[in-house]
């Protein structure tokens, strides 16, 4: 019996001690998943918060390459590095060691836009600079062209006016019909059926401006069958045919000279009516008459 109730006694005690064996580690399982849970909360949490920072670093990114209109190829891999990191802690379950690496990454990357973003103000400024430079120089050079412009217009004026004050002109222009007797006399005559010629006189006005040395004058006669008589030469100007009754060579000397032209005339170019008589030096026009013969 002694033994039997000892035996007894020693299994209750060894069920006694499994009880407590088992609710211990019942107790200790409960702990580790309940620290298990919160790890894993802080895990989440951590991985949020990183993700946060990078899409912030995105944003950063993003501004200073649209706001400052810049196309610098670093700041450009820096923020798609970041992209394609950002990507990779979205897709990848939270643990302890991912963690710790991708938020020693952020930190990096973190450094490396403070460095990048310094670099891109300090190009910002010079390029602002240089812009300030530029539209300066080109302030400059348009006023430099304006008053380039002004003198050379002046001057185009200028030669316009000394190449005009350098023309020539004619005064006191005077045509009459004449009747040439035998020995040479002439006598003038209003009178169609009388004349034989027509004299035409001018007087070429001084000028210093222009240019001296011999010239060559012509004279047109138009009749009233609006025919013009005497040589009836033609010479061309440029694009103008000038047809003339005479012309008259004469050396100028810058001074006033009285010039003559005999235009000779058949009776049937010498009828009554209005003439037009015209002088010209080269193909310019520079005086104009009229003549009325009965």
């Amino acid at each position: 019996m002694t033994t039997q109730s000892s035996n007894n006694n020693l299994a209750k005690i060894l069920i006694a001690v499994l009880v407590v064996l088992l609710l211990s580690l019942a107790g200790y399982t409960y702990t580790l998943i309940q620290q298990n849970e919160e790890t894993v909360l802080v895990l989440e949490a951590d991985k949020a918060e990183v993700q946060k920072e990078l899409e912030a670093l995105v944003v950063s990114y993003n501004e200073i390459l649209k706001d400052n209109e810049l196309k610098d190829k670093d700041l450009i891999a820096a923020r798609d590095r970041i992209l394609v990191l950002l990507d990779s802690v979205k897709g990848y379950k939270a643990n302890l060691s991912l963690i710790s690496r991708y938020k020693a990454q952020v930190r990096g990357l973190k450094n490396e836009r403070t460095q990048l973003f310094k670099r891109a103000d300090s190009l910002l400024v010079i390029t602002q600079r240089l812009t300030v430079e530029k539209d300066s120089t080109t302030a400059v050079l348009n006023q430099t062209i304006k008053a380039v412009d002004s003198v050379t217009i002046a001057n185009t004026q200028m030669s316009k006016s000394l190449e005009k004050g350098a023309l020539i002109g004619i005064t006191n222009l005077d045509a009459t019909a004449i009747i040439v007797r035998k020995g040479g006399k002439i006598k003038q005559t209003k009178r169609s059926s009388r004349a034989d010629k027509i004299k035409v006189c001018y007087t070429i006005a001084p000028n210093m401006l222009a240019q001296a040395g011999d010239r060559l004058f012509y004279v047109q006669v138009m009749n009233p069958d609006n025919n013009v008589i005497g040589d009836k030469s033609s010479i061309t100007f440029g694009q103008d045919l000038l047809t003339y009754s005479k012309s008259a060579s004469v050396f100028y000397e810058n001074q006033a000279l009285e010039v003559c032209a005999i235009v000779d005339g058949s009776s049937q170019e010498l009828v009554k009516g209005l003439y037009n008589i015209t002088v010209f030096d080269a193909g310019r026009q520079i005086g104009t008459t009229t003549l009325v013969l009965k």
